[in-house]
């Protein structure tokens, strides 16, 4: 079991092995849910990132050493 405190905030720390078994880093974003007297913490993507990552392998031809020296002469 994992314990944290809520600060004056509202903010709490979530601890280290948790954040590594669910991969979480910083600006992640989370999504909470009541059930009952339950909080269910949930790791969210945006939209975005799935239509970014589909496009990833089709930007990466235009990343080469080549088109930076191109690009950088501009």
């Amino acid at each position: 079991m994992h314990i944290a405190r809520i600060t004056s905030k509202g903010q709490i720390t979530i601890p280290v092995s948790i954040r590594k078994a669910a991969q979480l880093k910083a600006g992640d974003t989370l999504e909470f849910e009541l059930k009952g007297d339950y909080v269910i913490v949930r790791k969210i993507k945006s939209p975005a990132d799935e239509y970014l990552k589909g496009i990833e392998e089709t930007l990466s031809e235009w990343s080469s050493p080549e088109d930076e020296e191109a690009w950088n002469a501009l």
